[in-house]
């Protein structure tokens, strides 16, 4: 086993067993729902948004290890944010996820997102791992642009 392939386990296991930011916020700016119907995976994202920037974010989720441990590593990558700072990340998310270049490099400050790159290895693994990450960008998407009434 590679140095990458226990950096993988390691870090993804700490986040499962010791997920960050877990929990409700009473009075969310947004509140969304992201559900894998294909094996159970469930989340529901809380964001508090101020000056277009995310000062607040709390994740309930159930499901895989891997889907809990990536939410739990978006929270940590998220917190702080500007929207399109957060909108960013989740493209290079899934970049390094579905794209097609093996060799994705993230930014220093975001390093220990790489832990997921292993996940490319089980590919019905990479829906559990994005389900945190769709639904951050579908909540960014809904504050950014509101339902006309």
């Amino acid at each position: 086993m590679s140095l990458a392939d226990d950096l993988y386990r390691e870090t993804i296991l700490d986040h499962y067993h010791h997920p960050r930011n877990q929990g409700v916020i009473d009075d969310p700016t947004v509140q969304l729902e992201g559900v894998n119907p294909l094996c159970g995976d469930e989340i529901t994202l809380y964001l508090v948004i101020n000056n277009g920037t995310i000062s607040d974010v709390r994740l309930k989720s159930k499901g895989c290890s891997i889907n809990m441990a990536s939410g739990s590593m978006m929270t940590e990558a998220i917190s702080g944010q500007p929207l399109q700072r957060a909108t960013e990340i989740v493209e290079l998310i899934k970049d390094m996820l579905l794209g097609k270049s093996q060799e994705v490099s993230l930014p220093a400050e975001l390093e220990d997102l790489e832990a997921l790159k292993g996940v490319r290895k089980y590919p019905v693994r990479i829906k559990c791992a994005l389900l945190p990450w769709n639904t951050l960008a579908e909540a960014i998407n809904d504050v950014l642009e509101p339902a006309k009434s």
